[in-house]
């Protein structure tokens, strides 16, 4: 199972994810979009190739979710999304960001078994809502 962090995110949580991952031998690989697909690469070409890849991925853009082509194609690829609200009038810290994986690390695997597509919801003060 490949689990992607989007651009919005830093490269940094996938790889020290990544690692911690490594000792489970469970299939699970966690990659940085921005190092895998390149810097700037726009929704509409990395959507499919996840697809292809059977991925899932960790974003912070509310927006793939609200703009109806961006959906679609989530939808037409079999795309599951993990969508992290930040809190209001700031966004998360570094730490702040790497705690919020942390603790749901173990809640965002098991979804993963979930029926492709599939979108989920963090919102600050609760764990992953079907959205």
């Amino acid at each position: 199972m490949k689990i992607f962090i989007d651009e919005n995110l830093s490269p940094f949580l996938a790889k020290g994810l990544h690692i911690l991952e490594q000792p489970m031998a469970d299939g699970f690989e966690v990659l940085s979009i921005k190092e895998v697909f390149g810097k700037g690469i726009k929704d509409e070409d990395w959507i499919p190739q996840v697809g292809k890849l059977n991925g899932v991925v960790i974003t912070q853009d509310k927006n793939i979710h609200r703009t109806k082509p961006q959906r679609d194609l989530f939808e037409k690829h079999g795309v599951g999304v993990f969508f992290i609200s930040p809190p209001k009038g700031k966004g998360y810290t570094y730490w702040q960001m790497v705690e919020l994986l942390i603790n749901h690390w173990r809640e965002i695997k098991e979804k993963c078994e979930t029926k492709r597509p599939f979108s989920f919801i963090c919102r600050p003060r609760s764990g992953f809502k079907r959205w």
